[in-house]
């Protein structure tokens, strides 16, 4: 066995997981010694499966679908973030063997947006399709960078708005359905939905994104999604995919387990090499 400290990635579906990749680039850039593995986790082998990492030496886990969840209910504390969200896409072995949950998705999108990208959310109007954890993820970190306005639409009105009535003391948010941001218009889309997963969009007005305005697809693949494209055909100053924001949610990750901040913009571009987007 290896002496080197141990990290790995859990979900299902996961081999194709760019996070291996990612964290041995970080290793290497900062010369930390380490391995990081992918490992098909189904949702009800998932704490048989956390418990055996972590006995057997493991130092840190991420956790994708459908596994956020299960990690947030998993870890013995979490992070004011994972909780806002109660979904943690990491988790940390403690000095005192106690399991510190996280969820570096929020800042992951934030600082790829900020960055990366020059893309600066203060006074700007903000729509996020989708309601689910995804969402949740990342409302308390765009609002905490004050933006005008953030809308969330989903299909299902109501849920839209319980999730932004957890949020409104944080800031200017109003939850409602698809139908209702008819006739308004938004400076940064950002799609939380699962329907670029299958080549589709969901229901977007023609008139939805202002001029300048930017689309920002959390899904990310080997060509422009969906909503990438739709961005483009709809003449979006940028239009982008959240691979960005996966190198970055996994270098606060990095941070949190090693205590050393990978460049992330290298990372970024040998990522867009290899899948030709240039």
């Amino acid at each position: 066995m290896s002496n080197k400290d141990r990290y790995a990635v859990f979900g299902s579906p996961i081999k194709h997981s760019k996070s291996p990749r990612i964290h041995q680039l970080f290793a290497e850039q900062t010369q930390q010694s380490l391995e990081y593995t992918a490992e098909e986790v189904p949702a009800d082998k998932f704490k048989e499966s956390v418990d055996r990492f972590f006995s057997q030496g493991g130092k840190g886990l991420n956790c994708t679908l459908p596994l956020k969840e299960l990690a947030w209910a998993y870890a013995d504390h979490n992070t004011e973030r994972a909780n806002l969200s109660k979904a943690v896409n990491t988790l940390a072995l403690q000095d005192d063997g106690s399991i510190l949950g996280d969820n570096t998705d929020g800042c992951g999108l934030v600082a790829d947006l900020n960055d990366n990208h020059d893309i600066f959310l203060k006074n700007s109007r903000i729509l996020i399709l989708g309601a689910g954890g995804a969402t949740r993820g990342i409302i308390a970190p765009i609002l905490e960078k004050s933006p005008q306005q953030l809308v969330i639409a989903n299909r299902t009105s109501e849920k839209a708005r319980d999730l932004a009535e957890g949020f409104r003391d944080w800031g200017k948010i109003i939850g409602c359905g698809f139908a209702e941001i008819q006739g308004h218009q938004f400076d940064l889309i950002i799609n939380a939905t699962s329907a670029s997963l299958y080549d589709e969009l969901p229901p977007l007005a023609e008139n939805l994104l202002a001029e300048g305005g930017v689309c920002y697809d959390l899904a990310y693949g080997g060509k422009p999604t969906s909503f990438v494209r739709w961005g483009v055909s709809h003449k979006a100053q940028k239009s982008l995919d959240g691979l960005g924001m996966l190198v970055e949610q996994a270098a606060e990750a990095f941070f949190l387990w090693r205590g050393v901040r990978p460049k992330t913009k290298p990372v970024i571009e040998r990522l867009n090499f290899a899948r030709g987007f240039v």
